[in-house]
């Protein structure tokens, strides 16, 4: 059996992590959870999975998770950072799922690669702005990193059994999100409730407004670089509308391998799981005589600028990518509070990677300040 701790549990991903879980009892068991604000859930979850150790985002969350769980759970409730590190560290767990969004993954995530557990890998933030220190310390710790992004999953599997020196390249599909057939012109005055409406996944609010302005896409590039190896000539976007190709892989021969499935999220989770096995889900199949035809497209950059400048980014190193981010997150979270316009995203993002003296090869120090001050500059943009 193997034994999980969950950072995120209330979550899109927390949540199909669970689900996956509650088919396979006899394989797996939640030992640790992490949640932030979402107590009623939480403690809804701890009845189902009782984890030994809980954390919530704050100390007064602990006294409100106690009351709501009255008498049915005895087990440890911790908070805050210091409480995610203990989830992600504790010693019943063999593998770590984090699935919190933003940079506030790095330091949970690196703890427990210094633990020695494997990662299966949602919280894509943590290697846009940590890439280059988490990916040393996976080695130096021998801890397996399994990407749970259905793209990054999907390319993970296309690469078994195949020699890494024979890839030419990689392609990340994109569906476009919920605008991908509106021109910039038609973008002016469209709100956080139709950027909501993705056309095929089901995803937390943050990652839907990145599908829309595909900054999710250039997140994707920055994680791709890390996880695999690659350089950023070797790894292309394509549109892909129906998202049933999740990605592909072109090797030296022309020959090219896709992963092809539903748009679940259970299915990439399950797979970072049961690594290197494979076990029955309980998911819809793919028909491919119902979707009848697969469309694909050139991403246009003049159209999606956030996906150029992910590039730029990613290429310039450094404490760039870690800016890049801060200042989406901060930026997607005013529009979702109705402060700014869905094109003040891209400008804000903008303005404060342009304005960012980059540092090469920072330490871990020098990026959480590069982060504080690219959310000061975005919040005040």
């Amino acid at each position: 059996m193997r034994k999980v701790a969950l950072l995120g549990s209330t979550g899109s991903v927390g949540r199909n992590t669970l689900e996956v879980v509650a088919q396979h009892r006899d394989a797996f068991q939640v030992v640790a959870m992490a949640a932030g604000s979402n107590l009623e859930l939480l403690a809804r979850q701890i009845r189902d999975f009782q984890p030994e150790i809980v954390s919530v985002g704050s100390p007064e969350g602990v006294q409100e998770l106690r009351q709501l769980l009255g008498g049915a759970w005895r087990g440890e409730i911790v908070c805050g950072n210091a409480g995610m590190v203990e989830v992600a560290t504790h010693p019943a767990a063999d593998i770590v799922l984090t699935a919190i969004v933003g940079s506030i993954g790095v330091v949970p995530t690196l703890a427990a690669i210094e633990a020695g557990k494997t990662i299966a890998l949602a919280n894509k933030e943590t290697l846009i702005s940590a890439g280059e220190i988490v990916m040393a310390a996976s080695r130096r710790y021998n801890a397996r990193i399994i990407p749970v992004d259905s793209e990054h999953s999907a390319i993970f599997q296309c690469l078994q059994g195949e020699r890494r020196e024979d890839v030419a390249r990689i392609i990340l599909t994109a569906s476009g999100g919920a605008f991908r057939h509106l021109s910039r012109s038609q973008l002016t005055h469209v709100t956080a409730a139709d950027a909501l409406q993705h056309p095929n996944w089901r995803m937390g609010a943050k990652i839907t407004v990145d599908s829309a302005t595909m900054m999710n896409k250039g997140l994707e590039v920055i994680e791709a670089h890390w996880l695999f190896d690659l350089a950023y000539e070797q790894i292309d976007c394509v549109m892909h509308h129906e998202s049933v190709i999740h990605s592909m892989v072109e090797y030296k021969d022309r020959a090219v391998i896709a992963q092809l499935g539903t748009p679940d999220m259970k299915v990439p989770i399950q797979y970072a799981l049961s690594y290197p096995q494979r076990m029955p889900l309980a998911s819809e199949p793919l028909d491919l005589t119902k979707v009848g035809q697969l469309h694909f497209a050139e991403i246009d950059l003049e159209r999606f600028p956030l996906l150029r400048l992910a590039y730029e980014c990613g290429r310039a190193g450094g404490t760039l990518p870690a800016v890049l981010n801060a200042a989406n997150e901060v930026a997607v979270a005013r529009f979702l509070r109705g402060e700014i316009s869905f094109l003040a995203i891209e400008q804000i993002v903008q303005e404060v990677c342009a304005a960012h003296q980059v540092q090469t090869h920072p330490a871990l120090e020098e990026i959480f300040a590069a982060d504080g001050w690219a959310r000061r500059q975005a919040a005040k943009c």
